[in-house]
C-alpha cells in the first residue's frame, strides 16, 4: 500500500520528471562540454570517453548488485537516499581539483544515480495503470527535453562564461531543492511488499531465467547502441566535422530539448492509442534514416544543423517513451523494481561500453574527427535490431486498476 499521496498523479510525475531532470544533466552536460574539457585539462578523445563512461559503468554495476534486493523496500526510502548519494557525488564533481578526483566523482553520481532511475521507473508502474503508462513515460521524458532545452544550454552558458565546474554547483542547488520536495510529498510506495514475502535471491534467480526479461534486457542492449554510440561525440562532430560554432553548441541542445519537450509527451499519448509496438517502428525507422546522414555528414550551413540534430532528438529519443512502457509492464509488479534495476544496469552499461567502443573507433586529426561514420552504421543496425526485439516482448498483465479511475485511487493501485 502507498500513504495517502499528497499530490495528483499527474503531479506526482511531474515531480518524479524534475528528479529525472537532474540525473539527465548531470549525465548529459558532460557531452557538450567535451571541446571545453578535452581542451583546458589536454586530454584525447580516449581519456573523454573514460569520464562519460566511469559514470554508466558505475551505475550498472551497483545497480546490477543492488537488484536481489530493492523490492524488499519501501520505494520511498530508496529513492530519497540514493538522491542524497547522487547529490554528494554532483558536489564532489564541483569540487575536483583533478582529472582522476572528476573521474572518481563521476563514479558515484553514476552509483547512486542509477538506482535512483531504476527506482522511479518501478514507482511508474506500481501507481500508473497500464493503459495510461505511455502517457505517464511520456511526462517522464520531458524530464530529457527540459535539461536539453534549459539546462544544458544555462550550464554550457556558466562554462564558457566562468570555469566548466559552474554548472555542479548550480545542478547541487537544484537537487536539494527538489530532494527537500521528495521528503514533504512522496508517498510511501509499499504494495508491492503487499503481495507475499520479501523477495529473497531465489525470487531474484527466477527473475534472471524468466526468458520475457531477458527478451526486454536486449531490447535495451539494442537502443542504447542504437544512441550512445554517437552521443559521447556528437558535440565534437559538430564542433571539428561540420565546423558548427562552439560558441553556439547550446543552441542546438536549446531547439532539440524544446522539440522534444512537446513531442515527448505526444508520443506517450500516441503510443497509447494507437500500440506502442507501431509508434517504436516509425520512430526506429525515421531515426536510423537521420542518425545515417548525419554521422555522415561535412560542413552545413546554421540551419540544416539545427534542423538535423532537432530531427535526432525527437525520433532517436522519442524511441524510449513507448519501449519504456513496454518494458515496465515485462515483469510482474512483485520483480518490477528488481527488473527496472537490471534494464538500468544494462543501459549504464552499454552506455558506457558503447562510449568505449566510441573513443576507440574515433581519431582526432588536424582535419577533424575521423571514422564517425563507422559509428553511425553500428548504430543504425542496431537500431533496426530493435524493431525484431520489441516485438517478442509480452506485456504480463497486474492489478493495476482500470484507467478509468481517477488519481485519488492511486493508492489503491500501489496497494494492488
Amino acid at each position: 500500500m502507498i500513504s495517502k499521496p499528497i499530490l495528483s498523479e499527474k503531479s506526482l510525475l511531474v515531480l518524479l520528471a524534475m528528479v529525472q531532470f537532474t540525473h539527465i544533466m548531470d549525465f548529459m552536460i558532460m557531452m557538450p562540454l567535451g571541446p571545453q574539457l578535452m581542451r583546458e585539462l589536454s586530454i584525447s578523445a580516449s581519456q573523454f570517453s573514460l569520464l562519460i563512461a566511469a559514470y554508466t559503468m558505475t551505475a550498472g554495476t551497483v545497480g546490477f548488485l543492488a537488484a536481489p534486493f530493492i523490492d524488499r523496500f519501501d520505494r520511498r526510502q530508496v529513492l530519497l537516499v540514493c538522491y542524497a548519494g547522487f547529490i554528494a557525488g554532483t558536489y564532489a564533481c564541483a569540487a575536483s581539483e583533478s582529472v582522476g578526483q572528476l573521474l572518481l566523482a563521476r563514479a558515484i553520481c553514476g552509483a547512486f544515480g542509477g538506482v535512483s532511475n531504476a527506482t522511479i521507473l518501478a514507482i511508474v508502474g506500481d501507481i500508473v495503470p497500464s493503459e495510461r503508462r505511455g502517457a505517464a513515460m511520456g511526462i517522464i521524458m520531458t524530464s530529457f527535453s527540459t535539461a536539453a532545452a534549459l539546462g544544458v544550454p544555462f550550464g554550457l552558458f556558466l562554462a564558457q562564461r566562468f570555469r566548466w565546474e559552474t554548472p555542479f554547483y548550480l545542478l547541487v542547488g537544484i537537487a536539494l531543492a527538489i530532494e527537500f520536495l521528495l521528503m514533504f510529498c512522496l508517498p510511501h510506495i509499499r504494495g508491492h511488499l503487499m503481495e507475499g514475502p520479501p523477495p529473497s535471491l531465489k525470487n531474484f534467480a527466477n527473475l534472471l531465467s524468466n526468458p520475457n526479461a531477458w527478451r526486454g534486457i536486449l531490447l535495451m542492449v539494442s537502443l542504447i547502441f542504437g544512441h550512445f554510440t554517437i552521443i559521447p561525440f556528437l558535440s565534437p562532430h559538430l564542433v571539428f566535422n561540420l565546423k558548427y560554432p562552439e560558441v553556439r553548441l547550446p543552441l542546438v541542445y536549446i531547439v532539440g530539448g524544446v522539440l522534444t519537450m512537446v513531442t515527448a509527451p505526444l508520443i506517450g499519448k500516441l503510443s497509447d492509442r494507437f500500440g506502442r509496438v507501431r509508434v517504436f517502428t516509425i520512430l526506429v525507422s525515421v531515426a536510423v534514416g537521420v542518425i545515417l546522414f548525419l554521422t555522415q555528414a561535412g560542413p552545413m550551413p546554421l540551419f540544416a544543423v539545427l534542423t538535423t540534430t532537432g530531427l535526432f532528438f525527437i525520433f532517436a529519443s522519442g524511441r524510449y517513451v513507448p519501449a519504456q512502457a513496454i518494458l515496465t509492464s515485462a515483469v510482474p509488479s512483485t520483480s518490477r523494481g528488481a527488473f527496472m534495476s537490471l534494464t538500468a544496469c544494462t543501459r549504464d552499461i552499454c552506455s558506457g561500453l558503447a562510449a568505449i567502443l566510441a573513443g576507440r573507433v574515433v581519431v582526432q586529426s588536424p582535419a577533424g574527427l575521423l571514422h564517425v561514420g563507422w559509428l553511425g552504421g553500428l548504430a543504425a543496425a542496431t537500431s533496426l535490431l530493435s524493431l525484431w526485439l520489441i516485438r517478442r516482448v509480452r506485456v504480463v498483465a497486474d492489478n493495476v486498476p482500470p484507467a478509468n479511475q481517477s488519481a485519488v485511487p492511486l493508492g489503491v493501485a500501489a496497494e494492488g
